[in-house]
């Protein structure tokens, strides 16, 4: 994939799960600054972790101002326009949804881009897609939600999957990268709306 496209998709899933951070951070009614720490920590970490583990370092989102601008702007908005957002239903999981798509498949692509095979590569991807989730909310006091039964990690791993076999079947990157977030979009989509999840461990009766 053109490196220029794959930095735009990490750059779209910083910005959209930034937003998911201060809009979280704005319903537990932190202020200004706690709305954007939540932001950027929900907007980088999985790319940070991700770059950690390759060798990219420093990492894109401390090395490279633009990521930070992205998640200040970010919270920035979800600041002034909460309560639009905050209209619809569900605008962290919805938020979480397009964000999970972009991430994987940056992710992915970064990790091939620096020679890791196939298989650790959609791994990284979808660490890539649920870090920044879970550290948001832990640091919200919520169960992350990639440990709930709904399809989360198992969309953004859907994704990766399907951009790697791609690189290996030697698709077009751009048709695979579109293929995996509708996957991941729509794995996502059943989930929030039609109650789609994995089975959940039962308490002995």
């Amino acid at each position: 994939m053109n490196p220029l496209l794959s930095q735009i998709l990490d750059l779209g899933g910083t910005f959209i799960f930034a937003i998911s951070g201060a809009t979280t951070a704005a319903k537990r009614q932190m202020d200004l600054f706690g709305i954007m720490v939540l932001a950027f920590a929900a907007g980088n970490a999985g790319g940070i972790t991700r770059d950690l583990l390759i060798g990219a370092v420093p990492p894109a989102a401390v090395s490279h101002w633009v990521y930070l601008a992205v998640s200040v702007l970010a919270g920035l908005i979800a600041f002034r326009w909460n309560p639009l957002v905050t209209k619809f239903d569900h605008p962290v999981q919805w938020l979480d949804a397009v964000g999970l798509g972009f991430f994987a498949v940056a992710g992915t692509e970064k990790a091939l881009a620096y020679g890791l095979g196939p298989v650790p590569a959609a791994l990284l991807g979808m660490l890539t897609g649920i870090g920044g989730g879970m550290l948001r909310d832990v640091l919200s006091k919520e169960i992350p939600a990639v440990l709930h039964s709904d399809l989360y990690a198992l969309a953004a791993l859907a994704c990766a999957v399907i951009v790697s076999g791609g690189h290996v079947l030697q698709v077009s990157p751009v048709v695979s990268a579109a293929l995996g977030m509708a996957v991941c979009f729509f794995l996502r989509f059943m989930a929030i709306r039609y109650g789609w999840h994995l089975p959940a461990a039962r308490e002995r009766e």
